[in-house]
């Protein structure tokens, strides 16, 4: 097992992520314990010394069953990694609360590690308003030992993050973000790994095979990869990407089942980055998967034309998320965050914007289908 040391903590460079346990008839609130129980022991024996869960996860029993399965060895031998679930606006007043049985549900005295979670374009209004005394608290637990390292993770686009970083970055030891190959340049996370290095925070990755969807290439796209590296998995082509170009502390991977466990560990042997020719294959891989996507360039010139005042390009950015990802959680939060009479449903169709677009793009056709989408 690789190792990473962040202060005075090393570190496994693969980190168990609590949140796609494997579950008994497809029920996530139906944790199978004893398979998720062979997957512990086995990163366990194995090196991985990082488990990440959360309020949420399963239904609420992530936490629960990780506490449990992890009672039986030594504190010290393990990090627990849990978060405030701010996700959800109406636990904003609820810290005390949400902290207390946070701790009683995974049975520890302290959290190594504690998350604002999910800040993004949703909750920043409430994340930020000092009324909920959600940063006072834990910064308050963090001196009380109950907090041993304070952190976040975010979905939000950069000036969303570093609207947060700007107030709060002094406390923030390290930032969990959504990185992998496609979305490094498709989720803008290159930029925000650098916005990170700006604030001088370290990275956590999560997401690192996008919930599986870069485990399970087009057959073509996988041959592809295969012939550059004939001993390599799909899915191991991910981990050396992040090998490769952000050097994260640790890699969550939402394992689900134990082959996925012994495959992963079996990767993080050893660092093998990508050379040249193998990131410039990757690259042009995520050029066909993004290639039937809306090709704006963020011009702007649409904007001066519209006479409702539309981000076009934001919306057109978020549009290609929502078709990608085949829906998800991503556009759906940013666009409600965002006023009435500046969502796709507000565009007139009046074309003025396509009058001007340098890429020709249907740009009326694209919100219509958008709005619909997120019916």
């Amino acid at each position: 097992m690789i190792y990473n040391t962040f202060k005075d903590k090393k570190i496994s460079a693969l980190g168990m992520g609590c949140m796609r346990f494997p579950t008994i008839d497809g029920d996530l609130t139906k944790i199978d314990e004893k398979k998720t129980a062979e997957m512990f022991d086995y990163a366990i024996s194995h090196g991985v010394n990082y488990f990440d869960t959360a309020w949420g996860y399963h239904g609420g029993l992530s936490e629960t069953v990780t506490g449990k399965l992890l009672a039986k060895y030594p504190r010290e031998s393990y990090f627990l990694a849990d978060k405030f679930p701010g996700y959800d606006v109406s636990n904003m007043d609820k810290v005390e609360e949400i902290f207390e049985k946070q701790l009683q549900k995974t049975g520890v005295e302290y959290f190594d590690f504690y998350l604002f979670h999910n800040v993004c374009e949703k909750n920043i209004e409430e994340y930020l308003d000092e009324r909920f005394g959600i940063y006072d608290y834990l910064v308050k637990q963090k001196a009380n030992g109950r907090i041993r390292h304070l952190g976040m993770s975010a979905h939000a686009d950069l000036p969303v993050l570093d609207r947060f970083l700007k107030k709060y970055g002094d406390a923030i030891e390290f930032c969990q973000l959504q990185i992998n190959w496609l979305d490094w340049s498709f989720q803008k996370a290159k930029e925000k790994v650098e916005l990170l290095r700006s604030y001088n925070i370290p990275v956590w990755v999560m997401e690192p095979v996008r919930g599986g969807r870069l485990a399970r290439l087009a057959p073509e796209h996988e041959a592809r990869l295969k012939t550059l590296r004939p001993d390599e998995s799909v899915a191991a082509w991910s981990f050396r990407f992040l090998q490769t170009f952000s050097s994260p502390v640790v890699v969550l991977s939402g394992m689900s089942d134990f082959e996925q466990v012994r495959e992963n560990i079996q990767t993080y042997e050893e660092e093998k980055p990508l050379n040249a020719e193998e990131w410039t294959t990757l690259q042009g891989i995520v050029a066909e998967m993004l290639g039937d996507l809306t090709p704006c360039t963020a011009c702007r010139y649409c904007t001066e034309y519209c006479p409702q005042g539309l981000n076009i390009p934001e919306l057109l950015e978020l549009y290609n998320e929502h078709k990608f990802s085949n829906g998800g959680f991503i556009a759906p939060m940013r666009i409600g965050n965002m006023p009435e009479d500046k969502r796709p449903s507000a565009c007139l169709s009046c074309r003025a914007c396509e009058a001007v677009c340098p890429q020709r793009i249907a740009i009326s056709e694209a919100m219509s289908d958008f709005a619909k989408r997120l019916q």
